[in-house]
């Protein structure tokens, strides 16, 4: 009985340990949504970019992806972004989506601009660039013949130009 006893009390402590490290780590991941106001932007992709991926303004972050749909009529990415509301942003900032280091999350980086107009609930972001595709990169440069001998093979001059693009050299004037 007193072997039972001392199992059953064992497992209710590793119980409560893990709920105690569950409700930290949730409190500490930001999971939480955030309140503000929406903005929109258009990108021609954004893949890598999903609900809740945040979004940032100097590597802080300031708010998040919040919807995800597609304009019918240029069949651009149209994201949501939900900013909290003591962060005001420059009518004139550019949005990107970027990566967290080489293959990290992807996340929308904010660059705020000069304007002394900010941009209000539901405008806008104009100036956006879309996501990099790695694997798209990577083909161009094994494939678009980088690496060739554009020189025919010929060695380049001291400085640094062809033997045969070269000017011939010019004598000096008395």
């Amino acid at each position: 009985m007193g072997k039972n006893l001392f199992e059953t009390i064992m497992g209710a402590l590793v119980l409560i340990v893990a709920g105690g490290f569950m409700s930290f780590a949730y409190q500490s991941s930001n999971l939480k949504p955030v309140e503000g106001y929406a903005l929109k932007a258009k990108f021609d992709t954004v893949a890598g970019i999903g609900l809740g991926s945040d979004v940032r303004i100097g590597g802080i972050k300031i708010g998040t992806v919040n919807d995800m749909s597609l304009d019918p009529k240029n069949y651009k990415a149209v994201l949501s972004l939900q900013i909290k509301s003591d962060t005001k942003i420059p009518a004139d900032s550019s949005a990107a989506v970027v990566s967290d280091g080489l293959l990290g999350n992807k996340y929308v980086k904010i660059e705020p601009g000069a304007d002394d107009k900010m941009l209000a609930a539901n405008d806008t972001i104009t100036f956006t660039q879309s996501a990099v595709n790695l694997e798209e990169l990577i083909g161009k440069m094994v494939f678009s013949g980088g690496g060739v001998d554009k020189n025919g093979g010929k060695k380049p001059a001291p400085d640094g130009k062809s033997d045969a693009l070269s000017p011939a050299p010019q004598a000096a004037k008395p």
